[in-house]
């Protein structure tokens, strides 16, 4: 007998959006749609759990190609990109080497950081010799100031070693207000049309370098969801844009002159869909000043992988979060990506670290191809979706921005102001789980110490005039709080005195292990108990200072009050849980409960304090 063909069309029939709908309901069992299975995203929308093509059709995103106006699709017909790594620049001939070391392994994009007061001629001749400039991408960031000094002498240079100056790509990062936000500097306007204006012409002759940043990684990296990200950095671009041309300089000249660099955070989908919405939005902004080529309006994306979650303890998971996030920025069409390296919260990224983030690049291009296929999320009903809201709330913050103007805003704090609002609101969703960090507030190693590998701290911040963003990383209080513990003369120890129904016990137990392990508690589990006294008994053989209850809700009503008697304050007690008899219990004078509600920063910061950390 002949083998039956599969007929996807009559074998699959279409399904109605009704008949999902009818089907999922009856799968609820009765249970709300709307609050089981929507969320509501940090960036202000409803997220559904299914799209289909009726939610998108006749959006604009269908029309267009890669490449094409307004370049949601992408700037490019492909989607290659620059590899970059960062190279701090000291003495010229050693970032040379370094520099020629890291082009062998893979990179094409480099990227220099060059202190204003070593700035010379002599120091770009040794910091280039034998770089093939025409062959990758240069990026420079250097004080505001010295920006054109800076230009000039690549001009000459290039030109003294022929190159084809219409060839060459790369940046100069002057962005006078990325220093007010981070810094506090203050700057007016007449300070900034001082500086750009010379600095834009003198860089004509270099007609792919991007000279005039806007550094939204900073927004980023102090805590800001995306729509936030993405609103202010638009408006950050039309506020130089508007500079420029109010200066004598052609929209094209100025629009071709900025570059914009974006942090990506560790919302997968979302990062996605965020670069897909700056290009459309960017290239909408730049239309409306009718330049005379579409090309004008193509926005330049650099990205760098976040640094606002990234962990001091069980550090390795870092590369797990950069390599996805560097995915969202690839799969987006991003024109160059650095991958922050595993160890920078902790000590200045080592060799190795070095090379791993450089892979993480490479392993996306040479092994998964993603440089192949330009736009791999396009057409998909999720993302389109994503992307037409985010373009919508972060529109709607670009258009309150604009009417006071970004760089007034900067100059009364509101942009901090607001910028930290987000933060603090994170740290919140942080100290409670509701946000989670793997190994800092949730499954954290429990004994590792990272006190002695930490050779950096945090950068004090100049005392400037203006506010400044937060600096902070998302994990840092509970960071501080383990540190503490690894410091004390004596680390605390949490024993679960387990006893009662099997399942509840083992659920609860492990859950207040993770839990006290996320401030560096040594940590006791046990199978389980057949009394009470046997298990206080066990707890003070072990040392414990803290005797925590796992069992379950019915048996706590007369479990509980007998361990709290047994104990005699000579521990903390805590119960695990929050048992419907909970009133009753606090009567007796147990106050210790802990379960998925508690906010779990809070409560140990509490014990701490009551242990003498």
């Amino acid at each position: 007998m002949a083998e039956k063909k599969l007929n996807i069309l009559a074998d699959f029939p279409a399904i109605s959006t009704e008949e999902w709908m009818a089907k999922i309901n009856t799968d609820l069992k009765g249970a709300d749609f709307a609050k089981k299975l929507v969320w509501k995203s940090p960036e202000g929308f409803d997220v559904y759990p299914f799209y289909r093509l009726e939610n998108i059709e006749g959006w604009q995103t269908l029309n267009s190609a890669p490449g094409k106006f307004p370049y949601i699709r992408g700037t490019k017909e492909d989607n290659d990109w620059f590899v970059r790594q960062e190279i701090v620049v000291e003495d010229g001939a050693k970032a040379n080497k370094e520099a020629l070391e890291i082009l062998e392994e893979g990179i094409n994009s480099l990227g220099f950081r060059i202190e204003k007061d070593k700035l010379s001629a002599r120091l770009i001749e040794d910091l280039l010799d034998g770089i093939q400039a025409d062959a990758i991408e240069l990026n420079f960031n250097i004080c505001a100031k010295r920006a054109k000094e800076l230009t000039k002498i690549l001009v000459d240079y290039f030109q003294t070693n022929k190159y084809d100056l219409s060839k060459l790509e790369g940046s100069i990062n002057f962005d006078p207000i990325n220093r007010m936000l981070v810094k506090g500097t203050k700057h007016d306007l007449d300070f900034i049309v001082e500086y750009i204006v010379p600095l834009v012409k003198e860089a004509e002759q270099l007609p792919q370098y991007r000279v005039v940043n806007v550094n939204a990684v900073s927004l980023s990296n102090a805590g800001a969801y995306i729509v936030q990200e993405l609103g202010y950095a638009l408006a950050w671009g039309e506020q130089y844009l508007n500079i420029m041309t109010d200066n004598g300089i052609d929209v094209d000249t100025a629009a071709k002159s900025i570059k914009f660099n974006f942090g990506v955070g560790g919302n997968y989908f979302m990062e996605i869909a965020k670069f897909r919405a700056a290009r459309l939005l960017w290239a909408k902004i730049v239309e409306a000043y009718k330049p005379k080529c579409n090309c004008a309006a193509k926005m330049r994306v650099h990205a760098r992988t976040s640094l606002f979650n990234m962990t001091v303890f069980d550090a390795h998971v870092n590369l797990l979060r950069s390599q996805t996030e560097a995915m969202s920025a690839v799969i987006a069409g991003v024109d160059s990506l650095t991958v922050t390296p595993f160890d920078a919260t902790y000590e200045i990224p080592d060799k190795f670290a070095e090379r791993i983030a450089k892979n993480q690049q490479l392993l996306l291009k040479e092994e998964s191809n993603f440089d192949k296929v330009v736009d791999v999320s396009g057409g998909s009903y999720y993302i389109e979706t994503l992307t037409e809201k985010i373009a919508e709330e972060a529109w709607k913050v670009f258009l309150q921005t604009e009417e006071k103007g970004f760089l007034n805003l900067v100059l009364e704090g509101a942009v901090q102001d607001e910028v930290r609002a987000i933060s603090d609101a994170r740290l919140k969703k942080i100290s409670s789980r509701r946000e989670i960090l793997l190994g800092t507030n949730q499954f954290p190693n429990f004994n590792e110490t990272a006190h002695e590998k930490i050779k950096i701290t945090a950068e004090a911040c100049e005392h400037g005039e203006l506010k400044t963003l937060p600096h902070l990383r998302a994990a840092q209080q509970f960071e501080a709080l383990r540190l503490a513990t690894e410091k004390a003369p004596h680390r605390p120890k949490a024993f679960m005195l387990t006893i009662g129904n099997l399942a509840m016990r083992l659920a609860r137990a492990q859950f207040s292990c993770n839990f006290f392990a996320c401030a560096g508690y040594e940590v006791i589990d046990n199978l389980g108990f057949n009394t009470i006294e046997e298990g206080v008994e066990a707890a003070r053989k072990a040392g414990a200072d803290i005797i925590v209850l796992c069992s379950s809700d019915d048996e706590y009503a007369t479990l509980a009050p007998e361990a709290f008697k047994a104990i005699e304050g000579k521990q903390i007690f805590v119960v695990a849980g929050a048992p419907a008899c909970m009133e009753d219990l606090q009567k007796v004078g147990i106050d210790n409960f802990i379960n998925v509600k508690t906010n779990v920063l809070e409560a140990l910061t509490m014990y701490s304090s009551k242990l003498g950390i």
